[in-house]
């Protein structure tokens, strides 16, 4: 279950408790990522000394009409102390002169609020920024943010719409949110993470490079419209989660020559120095997944779990795959070549999925099917980034409630079915050992091959819904 935000979102109010292992205000364990050698993506950019700002709060109050900010990389509200009221207000940041980047994205130089070490509740609002890096409401450190009832509009790159980074903690319920600009997540996260809490509202971006919503940092997301008209759906960097509950999530990559697929949602590691190496987790229960080109699910040079419960999946007409856990050619610096894979485990509660599976032998990929799964797809062994190779395996795990519909000739090592694996005219597919040996009859025209095969099914390592776990 999501955890529960504050009632009313009153300043003052208790605030809900984290997902487990998360601490408010705090970033990740290890503190920020170390600085890209070379002066490459990553590079140190320092916090600043001083922001400069319409309104400095250090103290508790409340402002409300309008504020207006027009200087270069300048708040219109900056937190510092105390509990600071935004209500009934008009804030609109507007310059040509801004310089947005790094110093905007870490440490919210230039977004409309901001909060470093107080905390700010805005509602019943409007926030307007037309500036580089002008986020809407920014929450950086030990600040936090409630916001609540308000709209936000951003135009300009690395103008994300909520925004947490450095530890920061934010709270947003029934916000309207549209970004335009490239780098400008709707609900966006940068270097040290935070917390973010998110209940109902609309989030949309149009810019390249923006998704709908960009996970570095702890998130959980209820009852929202998650949308990118120009970018994929969700990004997911590092050791981050994120956790969508009853959701409305949709993307539509363009085809781009740095790319060696579209993908709708990405979980990686850039080695930008941004996020944390680590395992990334998304999690999605019921709601929609709606992609408008390029496959569903890409997972490369990271470690990533996958659990996705009740999701009503509908995947782009030319779409590659379903899943691709692979390793990438390096045209971003995401890792290294030929030693780049996907460290994944893929968990189907209850979920049908339609599409190709794609993994090479630089990765590991575990995919359950558990509690009446249906898989509709190949398994493709797709060596294309592999470099030299190595020794990755696919298994797959069937348990006796679920189906894997055959669509095509499929390659995997270990194979584990208490259920059953057919095609799509109903036909048993033969199970073949790599020497051709016949492990199990079957009828269908096409035929999987592995290197080992048994009839039983041990979810021991399968994923879990937050707070749910997986019987065997």
């Amino acid at each position: 279950m999501p955890p529960e935000l504050p009632e009313g979102m009153e300043e003052g109010a208790t605030p809900p408790e984290l997902p487990e292992g998360a601490e408010r205000g705090m970033p990740p364990e290890g503190g920020n990522p170390p600085a890209m050698p070379g002066g490459g993506p990553g590079g140190a950019q320092s916090a600043p000394e001083t922001y400069e700002a319409v309104n400095t709060m250090e103290e508790d109050a409340t402002l409300s009409g309008e504020i207006r900010s027009t200087a270069a990389d300048e708040n219109a509200v900056l937190v510092t102390a105390g509990t600071t009221t935004v209500e009934q207000a008009s804030v609109v940041r507007q310059s040509a002169d801004s310089t947005g980047g790094d110093a905007a994205s870490f440490y919210g130089v230039g977004a409309a609020v901001l909060t470093t070490g107080g905390t700010v509740t805005v509602r019943n609002s409007v926030i307007e920024t037309d500036a580089a890096g002008g986020a809407g409401v920014f929450a950086y450190g030990d600040g936090v943010a409630y916001v609540s009832d308000t709209t936000i509009a951003t135009r300009q790159d690395t103008s994300g719409g909520i925004h947490v980074a450095g530890g920061g903690t934010l709270y947003a319920q029934n916000l309207s949110v549209t970004t335009e600009g490239e780098s400008a997540a709707a609900i966006r996260s940068d270097r040290g993470g935070g917390t973010m809490v998110v209940e109902g509202g609309s989030y949309a971006t149009s810019g390249v490079g923006s998704p709908a919503v960009y996970v570095t940092a702890d998130i959980s997301i209820s009852d929202a419209e998650l949308s990118a008209s120009g970018s994929e759906a969700l990004c997911l960097e590092g050791l981050n989660a994120v956790r969508l509950y009853d959701c409305d999530l949709s993307g539509a990559m363009a085809d781009l020559e740095q790319n060696d697929n579209t993908w709708t949602v990405i979980v990686y590691q850039s080695m930008s120095g941004d996020a944390q190496i680590g395992k990334g987790r998304f999690e999605m229960s019921g709601g929609t997944l709606t992609s408008a080109n390029g496959g569903v699910f890409y997972t490369t040079n990271t470690e990533s779990e996958f659990v996705l419960s009740d999701v009503d999946i509908s995947a782009a007409q030319d779409s590659e795959y379903f899943l691709r856990a692979t390793g990438n050619a390096n045209q971003r610096g995401w890792g290294q070549s030929g030693q780049n894979g996907a460290q994944c485990t893929f968990t189907g509660l209850n979920q049908r999925m339609e599409g190709d599976v794609q993994w090479d032998s630089i990765s590991t990929l575990n995919l359950y099917l558990t509690q009446g799964s249906q898989l509709t797809g190949a398994i493709v062994q797709d060596e294309s980034c592999a470099g030299e190779g190595g020794d990755g395996r696919c298994d797959l795990y069937i348990d006796a409630d679920s189906t894997w519909t055959v669509t095509g000739d499929s390659v995997l090592t270990n194979l584990h079915c208490a259920g059953r694996i057919v095609d799509e005219d109903g036909n048993a597919v033969a199970i073949l050992a790599q020497d051709g040996t016949v492990l199990a009859q079957g009828e269908s025209a096409y035929t999987v091959t592995v290197a080992s095969y048994d009839d039983a099914c041990d979810l021991t390592g399968a994923g879990a819904l937050s707070g749910a776990s997986v019987e065997a």
